[in-house]
């Protein structure tokens, strides 16, 4: 699927659904300064097209304070600096938190990655130094398996587990 049949296919699932309306292009520069990196393209057409945060499978944190709250955050700003200010397991420059999937588990993305690489934060699966793994998986294919009903609830199936040699494993 291109990115333009992403988006529409995007709109079409989430018509409907009282989301906020698109973000502004200034708020996506704004949190690229923060971060220290573009945002990939594909997130920032669905932030600037789509709607400013609630699409996914666990619903996007918005872009700026919406007012409606899709976590235990305002917004994506709060959910990186939150991230960050852990002394002892910050996130790598570069990796913003984009969707609270519940019981501490969050989908990241990769701001260093043009398409959007997505990574997972699950401290569940073994120990807080190894909560953030790559899903080896692009935005577009995220969101493709979401719109398509196939990603998971609980931790995902497919991903690559860090550390079967942990102590705490």
């Amino acid at each position: 699927m291109t990115d333009d049949e992403l988006i529409l296919a995007v709109r079409a699932h989430v018509a409907g659904r009282g989301l906020p309306d698109p973000a502004f292009a200034k708020d996506v520069a704004t949190f690229e300064q923060m971060v220290g990196h573009p945002m990939p393209d594909l997130l920032k057409r669905m932030y600037l097209e789509v709607a400013n945060g609630g699409f996914g499978s666990g619903k996007a944190l918005s872009l700026t304070d919406t007012g409606r709250w899709f976590s235990d955050r305002a917004d994506l700003a709060m959910a990186y600096h939150d991230f960050a200010a852990d002394p002892d397991y910050p996130l790598p420059p570069g990796i913003v938190p984009l969707m609270d999937r519940g019981c501490a588990m969050w989908a990241l993305i990769d701001f260093r990655t043009t398409d959007g690489q997505m990574w997972d934060w699950d401290p569940n699966l073994c120990c807080l130094p190894h909560a953030l793994a790559p899903l080896e998986q692009s935005l577009a294919q995220w969101l493709t398996d979401w719109l398509q009903g196939v990603i998971a609830d609980g931790p995902y199936p497919h991903r690559e587990l860090s550390s079967r040699d942990c102590p705490h494993w």
